[in-house]
């Protein structure tokens, strides 16, 4: 088990490293910050100061060995527009795109398990068919097209959600949520919505899909001869079975959530790391779009050295150096 855990750290160190290299040069070779800091008038004299000042007069390779020392201190630069540190940029968006990702998955285990179920339960109904049809256009339709329909439709024409930002925002623990305020949850409605479709249609066609093999199975078979309730029978005995893959995709389709909430945010105006994304970019400020990228692949790559482990550890099967334990 230890030779396992240490072979699979040092595997995600190397890909941490890898990507840090991807991600320092990708976005170093993207345009020059300098002349968007820099006015008409500025001068060589000013642009060399102005280079100074955000440390670009040095050589690149010299930039990313500072780039990875400051990395391991935590440490990953300070934003060019807003002269603090990247990560608390981050850290004071974070709690925006984790309660918008939240309240999506929420969304999307409440709807698509009972729509699911009943088209699992019934394949051959016309309200199954149009279920599936549903899936079909969630994983089908363009996030910012479904966006712009809700606002004209509910915002607009109707007038009954608002269009942008989180409403009234109440401090817990020291965060800062707007799910627990009614204007907050009428801000939260259609981001979270738009954000849950394509989770709602995976959840869908999952639990449709593990309803119809485990309907087939012994156990279904035993428990119904023995006289237990139908109910007991599909909402215990099957959905336990059912829940694992959905649960295991779910897992990591939230950390995508999370990460690439970019266009839903933009959307929407939601103050949230993937809005903070566009907005760097607009101004390259290279720092934060770095220190976000890496956020992005440290999150990742933690959960994915999570799951291997917990596999390890509930399944002995796991091969550890070609060998099965």
């Amino acid at each position: 088990m230890l030779e396992f855990i240490l072979r699979r750290v040092a595997q995600a160190v190397l890909v941490l490293f890898v990507m840090t290299l991807l991600v320092f040069f990708g976005v170093h070779v993207i345009g020059n910050p300098v002349y968007i800091f820099a006015s008409s008038e500025c001068t060589r004299e000013c642009l060399n100061d102005i280079i100074a000042n955000l440390g670009l007069d040095r050589p690149i390779w010299e930039q990313y060995w500072l780039f990875l020392g400051n990395l391991l201190q935590g440490d990953l630069g300070r934003s060019f527009t807003h002269g603090v540190p990247a990560m608390s940029l981050i850290w004071q968006r974070f709690p925006a795109t984790l309660e918008l990702a939240t309240a999506a998955l929420v969304l999307a285990l409440a709807a698509g398990l009972p729509l699911g179920l009943y088209a699992g339960l019934r394949p051959d109904s016309p309200v199954s068919k149009a279920i599936m049809g549903f899936s079909m256009l969630g994983f089908s339709v363009p996030i910012f097209w479904i966006g712009l329909i809700l606002i004209l439709t509910f915002s607009v024409r109707l007038g009954w959600l608002p269009a942008i930002g989180r409403g009234q925002l109440v401090e817990v623990l020291g965060v800062r949520v707007s799910f627990l305020t009614l204007d907050g949850l009428r801000h939260l409605a259609m981001p979270s919505f738009t954000l849950s479709l394509i989770m709602m249609s995976m959840v869908i066609r999952l639990t449709r899909a593990g309803m119809r093999e485990v309907l087939h199975t012994d156990y279904i078979r035993f428990a119904r001869a023995n006289g237990i309730r139908e109910s007991r029978v599909i909402g215990v005995h099957a959905m336990k079975n059912i829940l694992i893959p959905v649960v295991t995709v779910l897992g990591m389709e939230f950390a995508s959530v999370i990460a690439f909430a970019v266009v839903t945010e933009s959307i929407f105006s939601w103050p949230g790391v993937g809005k903070m994304l566009i907005d760097a970019i607009a101004v390259l400020d290279r720092p934060l779009i770095v220190a976000y990228l890496i956020f992005v692949v440290v999150m990742f790559v933690t959960l994915n050295l999570l799951v291997d482990i917990l596999y390890s550890v509930l399944d002995p099967r796991v091969r550890v150096g070609g060998r099965t334990r």
